[in-house]
């Protein structure tokens, strides 16, 4: 198969679109490019779903989606390019423009944020995965060098997690990375954790004679991505006010002499009890109602995500893995995930269309190997409300038992086979009752996509 021609495809998406004048903000996540548009109305959704490359198109979180696979990376970075390039555009770096609601604006910015972490997320909780799983098989010896060199491979992206965050939020806003890594890297430094003793969170010194209530950073979400927020306006501020002779030494010492004190003297305790308390508050819910949880979250994330707004549940997730080391919502996606390939299997084995079956199995295997359920999702189920409804039904009820089995994960991963190892926590029978879990997903989409699909069946 030739090479896709990304020049081209973000050429005649910028066209479609309105051209750079219409463009007020972008970005992407997994899957999609996402943009802020200053007129959605002038855009022909048809006219984009035609072109060569787009398999479907999205108007949710106060964005135009545009779907485009897993290397929407390589076309996002041919998209800047062009709009940036033009002298056209007028980017608005908070995506606030329009009548966009705050929530909108939230969603655009988690989705901002996050999107460029994922793939070192998911890839070291894999490993992590499999590194349990073959110390309990007696392939991996815990303390040897080798595991202790795989296992800082696994565990450095949590570790640096802070560090990360900041350069993500940074880049959102267009603010310095390297000076955003900086901050993140002084909340990790091996002479201020040393400053809390034995002592632990809660520790107490002092910055000027301002008592500072000392907390372990690492591994963190929320205060890395307030951090993050409040650099980045600094930055602008400072960027925009000094003098251009002055601007190699100024922003950086005032933002890192604000920053960091105001962080760990402020945002930083602050922001990590009220991430403790938004992972104690999940996690006692799901104990409280995990079949309940499990039909809401697995019947209802495919609806989330084909409105692109699963994005704000994501954070929550990873905050769990950051705060104690285990997620009870990542498993109910799986449950999704393997609705999906259910119905598809049932789709394939019904259908007459040799077009419907291609792309049916295309579907399982794109979601068996890279957890990417959009393509189908958007192309198969959105516009059949039969299949659409079986893979609620499958999603929630595999999610039913994989909730009140309790099953987590200790990796934040999507959904995929290849994907397995974040089950394998030390209880064997946490991998069996997920293997159980998604398996009641698959077979009851698999039955209801067969019984909901119409043998003359047509891709829309």
């Amino acid at each position: 198969m030739a090479a896709r021609d990304w020049n081209k495809l973000a050429g005649e998406i910028l066209e479609k679109v309105g051209g750079p004048e219409n463009v007020a903000g972008m970005t992407h996540c997994a899957t999609r490019l996402r943009l802020n548009l200053r007129d959605e109305s002038i855009v022909d959704d048809a006219a984009v779903k035609a072109i060569d490359g787009v398999t479907n198109v999205a108007r949710a979180a106060g964005q135009y989606q545009i779907l485009i696979g897993i290397e929407v990376p390589k076309l996002y970075e041919k998209f800047e390019s062009l709009v940036k390039g033009s002298g056209k555009a007028e980017l608005d770096t908070k995506a606030s423009v329009g009548d966009q609601s705050i929530v909108n604006q939230v969603f655009a910015t988690i989705s901002g944020i996050f999107s460029p972490i994922l793939a070192p997320l998911a890839g070291s909780g894999v490993l992590r995965g499999l590194i349990i799983l073959f110390t309990q098989l007696g392939l991996l010896t815990e303390g040897s060098s080798t595991y202790t060199i795989l296992f800082s491979a696994a565990s450095a992206v949590f570790y640096l997690l802070p560090v990360l965050l900041l350069i993500s939020t940074a880049k959102r806003f267009e603010a310095n990375t390297y000076i955003a890594a900086l901050i993140g890297g002084a909340l990790i430094y091996p002479d201020f954790v040393a400053l809390m003793g034995d002592a632990g969170n809660g520790a107490m010194a002092d910055f000027f004679g301002i008592p500072v209530v000392l907390m372990g950073y690492s591994s963190t979400v929320v205060p890395a991505i307030l951090a993050g927020l409040a650099y980045s306006w600094l930055y602008k501020k400072l960027d925009d006010t000094v003098p251009e002779n002055l601007k190699l030494v100024i922003p950086p010492l005032v933002s890192l002499v604000v920053m960091v004190p105001l962080t760990v003297i402020v945002i930083g305790p602050l922001a990590v009890y009220g991430g403790e308390l938004v992972a104690n508050v999940v996690n006692w819910a799901i104990n409280a109602s995990g079949l309940l949880t499990g039909i809401l979250v697995g019947g209802g994330w495919a609806v989330l995500v084909s409105f692109g707004i699963h994005w704000a549940v994501n954070p929550i997730m990873i905050n769990n893995i950051a705060e104690v080391g285990f997620d009870y919502i990542c498993p109910l996606t799986f449950a999704c995930n393997f609705a999906v390939i259910g119905v598809a299997l049932g789709v394939f084995l019904k259908a007459k269309n040799q077009e419907v079956k291609s792309f049916s199995l295309t579907g399982v295997i794109t979601i068996v190997l890279s957890a990417i359920i959009e393509p189908t999702l958007f192309g198969l189920l959105v516009n059949n409300k039969k299949l659409f409804a079986a893979q609620i039904i499958a999603g929630a009820v595999g999610g039913a038992y994989l909730g009140l089995m309790r099953v987590v994960t200790s990796a934040f991963v999507f959904g995929s086979v290849v994907t397995f190892p974040a089950f394998v926590n030390g209880d064997m029978m946490n991998f069996v009752n997920a293997m159980i879990g998604l398996a009641i997903s698959t077979v009851v989409g698999a039955v209801l996509g067969y019984m909901f699909c119409e043998q003359d069946m047509e891709l829309a």
